[in-house]
């Protein structure tokens, strides 16, 4: 994995995979530890970020490395109209490995295509999010000792939700049954689903959430975007389609794992955090981890 960026969760194979998974293991026992402090991590985040800025950023200073970058665009010369070839390539000759976020489909590929050090996708649009997958591997093999055979529901935005593709095509390689709810409007695209069809896998497609909650080993929760709509107006009919209270859960499975990638607007009741079923805090503490092994992997460190 030694300089080999990541855009595409399907960049690395299963094998690879559960080694970051393995090693994000170890950095969980062990996080603080100064074997980056030569070397220089970029941040460049030209879309609005909470946990996967700072949990990268995190990952970084728990092992001594410096981080540069920005967290707003318009404070650099982005807003002068600099191309994002010239912004990676200058910046490139900064740092020794880049992390970009960006509100543009296919823009880290084409970052990874112009850049000469390893580029991160820390989301492209509505596209993918790969960390945020290897995280989420990490947070169910940990709740459930496993990632095979699990039936697994994913409930919201699937049509813009870049980290439920990602996820979808990374499980599609440990034999899972997929439950998909949304409204018709925000179903899972097909160039998604056909992975699912590819590996002869079975899933099964529903308007509401009820009927599939005694079922499932995960709920995958996610918002509805608003900042992915043109049309306001089609925000407002969908916004709460489907809001997850405590009192739903008293016939769910005892193994069951309520993950979200966040940020969380109205789609699980806060009477859920207490329950103990809620996971999805957690789920973002694990992404120091697995950004840590994921970094250290890519620079030869480990």
């Amino acid at each position: 994995m030694k300089n080999k960026s990541l855009v595409s969760i399907n960049d690395y194979s299963k094998e690879e995979q559960l080694a970051i998974l393995e090693l994000a293991a170890n950095f969980e026992k062990n996080p603080t530890q100064k074997i980056l402090e030569d070397y220089v991590i970029a941040t460049l985040f030209f879309e609005p970020s909470t946990r996967t800025r700072l949990s990268f950023e995190s990952a970084v200073s728990r092992l001594g490395g410096k981080i540069i970058g920005f967290s707003d665009a318009s404070s650099t010369s982005v807003k002068k109209g600099e191309s994002l070839k010239d912004t990676i390539k200058t910046v490139c000759n900064y740092s020794d490995l880049i992390v970009m976020r960006h509100p543009r489909e296919g823009s880290a590929r084409f970052a990874s295509e112009v850049a000469s050090v390893p580029i991160i996708n820390a989301g492209d649009g509505a596209n993918q999010h790969p960390t945020q997958t290897l995280l989420d591997m990490y947070t169910i093999k940990q709740t459930q000792g496993r990632l095979d055979n699990l039936n697994i529901a994913f409930v919201g935005d699937l049509k813009y939700g870049r980290t439920v593709h990602s996820l979808v095509m990374a499980l599609c390689n440990f034999n899972c049954t997929f439950h998909l709810v949304s409204p018709f409007e925000l179903k899972l695209p097909s160039s998604v689903k056909i992975h699912i069809k590819e590996k002869n896998l079975e899933y099964y497609q529903y308007t509401t959430m009820d009927e599939i909650l005694p079922k499932v080993d995960i709920l995958y929760m996610t918002r509805i975007q608003k900042e992915r709509f043109s049309d306001p107006i089609e925000y407002e009919k969908i916004k709460n389609s489907y809001i997850l209270s405590n009192d739903m859960l008293n016939n769910t499975k005892d193994n069951l794992k309520i993950l979200h990638p966040l940020p969380r607007v109205n789609e699980i009741d806060e009477d859920v955090d207490d329950n103990s079923k809620a996971y999805y805090f957690q789920q973002a503490l694990n992404g120091v981890y697995v950004r840590q092994a994921l970094i250290t992997k890519i620079l030869g460190i480990k």
